[in-house]
């Protein structure tokens, strides 16, 4: 990494402290189990000549460092497992109100104000990039990034689906009603990760507007770019400078672009494979969020807890935590089956 081709190279650097990052634990790990080891292997030879209270003593710190020998193997397995490519980026999360109208939108605005909460109990950074807000104060669509520690880790199984099933705001007889919203979460792109050709970009600027088509803006600031080979189209609307705004949607539109292409990768090397965005439907959901019974359920792992006040307060950590050491299992799992099969 200190070497000047290395270092001046931009791509190469950050795939190189990325790995460095999943080794230096594993080295550690590795110097700590030869320790367990010959501490053993010392324990066993002392053993052949020793009697009485010297002989339980050694068989005592043999079943010790057995012990703790076993802890070794086992914490190292799950450090060796291949990290996630995306481990380290910041993430992009796109919230949109997806089927039952405008408490649809209300549920978009609860989930963005989940998110944000919980990234402050995380201590990470929270910048907003672009919003459109709906007539009633919720979200057709809000965007916005995050910034810290394991925000990947955490943030990548929020993408899909959310259901919401409560008596809106707009029920006047009182009847529980069942909406979604979807999340998309993006790793953030590199300019490095993803080259765009201005010739296939289209650029056009609009006048921002707000709920009920009102004039946000007197001057063209507003910023739509479409990226023509794959027809992916970026708004964005919050900030008042036209510049500001393309860098935004640039921003975006590479991490959606990194996002598919990793998408296509995944989708060769495995067909059971699932898009996160879906298409919004009460079916297709990865959780649901059950106000009478201030329940939430999700789906993938069968978990469900009777807090949904505090997870919508932010308090997301008991299913956040859930999922990930889900993922890890599953990747355990598969890392072992590879083995047996010879493939890796």
């Amino acid at each position: 990494m200190a070497s000047p081709e290395i270092a001046s190279d931009r791509s190469q650097y950050t795939e190189m402290a990325r790995r460095y990052k999943w080794l230096e634990p594993i080295i550690a790990g590795f110097g700590e189990l030869e320790l367990c080891e010959s501490d053993l292997e010392v324990a066993t030879e002392l053993l052949a000549d020793a009697t009485g209270a010297d002989a339980e003593e050694l068989h005592q710190d043999l079943r010790e460092g057995e012990t703790r020998r076993a802890e070794l193997l086992d914490e190292l397995l799950v450090l060796m497992t291949p990290p996630d490519p995306n481990e380290g980026r910041n993430v992009i999360v796109e919230i949109r109100g997806a089927e039952g109208g405008e408490e649809a939108n209300l549920f978009a605005g609860d989930l963005f104000a989940m998110y944000k909460a919980f990234a402050s109990s995380e201590g990470w950074k929270f910048e907003m990039l672009g919003s459109h807000l709906s007539d009633m104060g919720g979200f057709s669509e809000v965007t916005f990034l995050l910034k810290g520690e394991g925000v990947w880790t955490r943030m990548q199984f929020e993408g899909g689906p959310h259901r919401v099933q409560r008596v809106p705001v707009t029920e006047s007889q009182g009847r529980v009603h069942t909406s979604s919203a979807t999340v998309t979460v993006l790793p953030e792109a590199d300019e490095v990760d993803v080259e765009l050709d201005h010739n296939e970009l289209q650029f056009d600027t609009y006048r921002s507007s707000g709920p009920g088509g009102q004039s946000v803006n007197t001057t063209d600031s507003a910023v739509r770019v479409t990226h023509l080979p794959s027809g992916t189209v970026v708004s964005m609307q919050d900030e008042k400078s036209q510049i500001q705004n393309r860098a935004k949607a640039l921003r975006v539109l590479r991490s959606r672009l990194l996002k598919m292409e990793q998408d296509r990768q995944a989708a060769e090397a495995s067909e059971q494979r699932k898009d996160q965005l879906g298409g919004g439907g009460r079916s297709e959901k990865i959780r649901t969020y059950n106000f009478k019974e201030n329940r939430v359920s999700d789906h993938r792992i069968g978990l469900t807890v009777y807090n949904l006040d505090k997870v919508l307060a932010g308090e997301l950590s008991e299913v956040s935590d859930a999922l990930v050491a889900h993922d890890a299992a599953e990747r355990l799992t598969e890392m072992a089956a590879g083995e047996d099969s010879g493939l890796v």
